[in-house]
């Protein structure tokens, strides 16, 4: 992957873009983690359809 290119949030419900060199879009999406099953996201971030 190059620099300028993004890829998904590895928290699984998340819909978000992770931060760049980061595998997370955010602090709460990092704590929740790659493994957990839910079936919302907590990020707050306003695009992400599965908010909360």
């Amino acid at each position: 992957m190059t620099p300028n290119e993004q890829s998904k949030c590895a928290h699984l419900p998340c819909r978000c873009m992770a931060q760049p060199g980061g595998k997370y879009c955010g602090q709460p999406c990092q704590e929740a983690g790659s493994k957990e099953v839910e079936i919302a996201c907590q990020c707050d971030h306003g695009p992400c359809p599965l908010t909360v």
